[in-house]
């Protein structure tokens, strides 16, 4: 039996700005310094509070079983570290296209972790919601804190920072790619230096990933040099999704009208502070 109506709440878009391997670490894992910008698109996520201690996730377009799933995995672990009796009923508004490069399923485990601390009373602050985050997802994190920020070491040292409301076209080639297999790439750049601040704010930097990806998939090289007619496409994280910056709102919309008959597209806005943040604000 259900306590509650299901409200809906924005899971945001990210993109990386600029995305940098400095080094592979002793455990496997790479040291990286990237800037995260949140985006005004993204997962919407439905939750009714139950008050059995059910949890479930009622059906979705994406394929992942409800087990393996970010939504269902990041609610189970809130309500065993809060000690929770009360349970949740989970649906998913997918838009964020799997394998993008966008933080969709990080994003979407960051919502739940957020606004089921709020719905459920557990009273963990964002330091705690981010280590529980940042063993689903190394992305949750910044989706927890709900800022752009400079993310470093594994992704997971977050340094908040604003960047102003930007314009993109976002682009989405019709194929994921697997973040693993890029990691494990022997022809991955992994000796990029650090960048300093003020070289980051002038627009330094590039994807590390971008070469790999242009060599490995033919499809994304022809579609980033189709895509040079309207600016400088840029990769976005390990994933096949690609942002075009704009000068403005139209310019976006105009470009993102003229690449339509070509490609999945949408214009969008980069924010500072997560829609998510603002409405449980």
């Amino acid at each position: 039996m259900a306590d509650h109506d299901q409200t809906w709440w924005p899971a945001p878009a990210k993109i990386n700005l600029f995305l940098h391997v400095l080094g592979r670490r002793p455990d496997g894992y790479h040291d990286i310094q990237t800037l995260f910008q949140l985006l005004d698109w993204g997962d919407e996520i439905g939750i009714r509070v139950l008050s059995n201690p059910g949890i479930s996730r009622l059906p979705v377009s994406y394929g992942v079983p409800e087990p393996e799933d970010l939504v269902t995995r990041a609610a189970r672990l809130l309500q065993a570290e809060a000690d929770v009796r009360l349970g949740a009923e989970i649906a998913v508004r997918k838009k964020v296209p799997p394998g993008s490069g966008l933080g969709g399923g990080s994003s979407d485990a960051a919502t739940v972790l957020l606004v089921l601390n709020r719905l459920w009373n557990c009273g963990l602050g964002h330091d705690d919601l981010s280590r529980l985050g940042r063993s689903l997802g190394a992305d949750v994190p910044v989706f927890i804190r709900g800022r752009s920020a400079l993310a470093m070491a594994t992704g997971d040292k977050l340094q908040s920072c604003s960047l102003g409301l930007r314009h993109y076209v976002l682009v989405f080639p019709d194929f994921p790619i697997a973040t693993r297999e890029l990691f494990e790439d022997p022809d991955l750049k992994r000796d990029s230096r650090l960048l300093t601040l003020q070289e980051i704010l002038s627009g330094s930097g590039r994807n590390d990933f971008e070469p790999l990806v242009r060599k490995r998939f033919p499809v994304f090289d022809e579609t980033m040099r189709i895509l040079q007619k309207w600016g400088k496409p840029v990769m976005t994280g390990t994933g096949s999704g690609i942002f075009i910056p704009m000068r403005d709102k139209k310019s976006a919309k105009s470009a993102a009208r003229a690449i339509k008959s070509l490609y999945n597209v949408r214009a969008v806005q980069g924010v500072d502070l997560s829609p998510l943040h603002e409405k449980l604000d």
